[in-house]
């Protein structure tokens, strides 16, 4: 029997259906420095982002088939070290991009709408303040004609594309293939329309964006050489991985005013992000909730499933 260890644990419909094709699912979760001891009895793992399997655990477990990885970025494993030593690695890059997409939109909404800032302020003011903050607050933005630059342009960010298209707003779009990429938008109604992207240098990417959402797997992207280059006011998202803008350099962009706010939902010290940020009344945090939805864990659970249940068929 082929036995998988669910560390970072499994959505129930992924779990009956590796159950349903005769594997054993273990959910337990193993301490990271329990881990490479404990996988000598399984033949899979499946992690999401909280479990490390680097060069270490992977040397300790010779009989370690597969590990997968539930959602996109996958740099918490050594990935070609593994398949160097013929361990098959597998993700799941589509299943999230849709959660992820709208989170990116909730953080732009909140921004642009002052949520985040109103539901700090009126509970602690109380409604002796009620038409003040209202006054206050009342300077809102619409997205319609507004431009979005998607930094990184893989499943999630042409997801974040179709509802930014939808909400009439411009795209521009770098990526590091630098392909022309044709969307297909589905629209009540009027059933699907197909829209051509070029991708732009991340120079006019930078200057001409009233919002820059990223979306790329690791490395910083964004610091003070960057910020300099982008239009005043602007709003960043970053849904992808802490590290990918430079906190120090954002708080610094906040300051002069070149950013007007900020959506996070990844940071550089996780589970323990800066104060400095985490106190920043023009930053809207999430902690790190991008594929958090039932949706996503189901397709996540689903996707992953079939992807070890086709590898360990083809060696059967």
């Amino acid at each position: 029997m082929i036995r998988i260890l669910a560390n970072d644990g499994i959505d129930p419909s992924g779990k009956q259906k590796l159950e349903a094709a005769g594997y054993f699912v273990d959910t337990n979760k193993v301490p990271q420095d329990s881990l490479a001891e404990a996988l000598n009895h399984y033949d899979a793992v499946t992690v999401r982002s909280a479990t490390q399997i680097k060069e270490d655990v992977i040397d300790a477990c010779p009989n370690l088939k597969l590990i997968g990885r539930g959602g996109v970025g996958m740099d918490n494993i050594a990935v070609e070290y593994a398949r160097s030593k013929g361990i098959e690695v597998v993700n799941t890059p589509a299943a999230s991009s849709n959660a992820v997409a709208e989170l990116v939109f909730a953080h732009i909404y909140s921004l642009i709408r002052n949520l985040h800032s109103t539901n700090r302020a009126m509970p602690s003011e109380g409604s002796d303040s009620f038409e003040l903050l209202k006054k206050k607050y009342s300077g809102a933005s619409e997205l319609r004609n507004k431009t979005i630059g998607i930094i990184g342009f893989g499943k999630i960010g042409q997801a974040v594309a179709r509802i930014a298209l939808g909400s009439g707003m411009k795209v521009l779009a770098n990526d590091i293939s630098g392909l022309t990429t044709d969307l297909e938008l589905e629209i009540h109604g009027a059933g699907k329309v197909k829209v051509t992207l070029n991708p732009v240098s991340m120079d006019e990417l930078l200057s001409n964006s009233d919002f820059i959402s990223v979306h790329v797997p690791k490395g910083q992207v964004i610091g003070n050489k960057e910020i300099e280059k982008m239009k005043k006011g602007v709003i960043l998202i970053n849904t992808a991985r802490g590290g990918v803008i430079n906190e120090t350099d954002l708080l610094s962009g906040l300051n002069s005013g070149i950013i007007s706010g900020a959506g996070l939902d990844v940071f550089i010290n996780e589970p323990n992000p800066d104060p400095a940020i985490l106190s920043n009344t023009r930053i809207s945090l999430t902690p790190h909730l991008g594929a958090s939805t039932s949706e996503a864990q189901e397709r996540i659970g689903t996707e992953l499933a079939e992807r070890i249940i086709s590898y360990f068929t083809s060696r059967a």
